[in-house]
């Protein structure tokens, strides 16, 4: 998705759209699909525009979660695929209880909720230890 700054040639006034692709845009301007929310006019043009870009704050809010993340993970095992069988058999007593991370899709998870075994998605996503350069 792209989001424009447009302007209306006829009445001056500024509002922005969204888009598919600039491609998109082009197409649906052309095909006499883009408007003035104001007066309705289709003589539209994009208006000029300042890009956003955010200053590199250390130790802010993503940097702090990675730092969290990487802490707990720091005294867990990966168990990669095996994530769901792994909780499970810790759970009923067959492996000792240990911290671990790995991989588990929806149902696996909403599976292990259900039987009252604990797990939680990490906010950022884990590289497995086979692919770290």
């Amino acid at each position: 998705m792209i989001v424009y700054d447009l302007q209306c040639r006829d009445g001056g006034e500024r509002f922005e759209a969204w888009f598919g692709s600039g491609a998109d845009f082009d197409q649906q301007l052309a095909g006499g699909l883009v408007e003035c929310p104001f007066c309705r006019s289709g003589n539209v043009v994009k208006a000029p525009m300042a890009p956003h870009v955010p200053a590199k704050v250390s130790g802010g809010p993503l940097e702090r979660l990675a730092g969290l993340q990487a802490e707990i993970l720091r005294n867990s095992r990966w168990v990669g695929a095996e994530f769901a069988e792994t909780a499970r058999a810790m759970h009923l007593g067959e492996l000792e209880s240990a911290p671990v991370h790995g991989e588990a899709s929806l149902a696996e998870a909403k599976s292990l909720l259900e039987d009252g075994i604990p797990v939680a998605p990490l906010p950022l996503p884990v590289v497995p230890p086979s692919q770290v350069n």
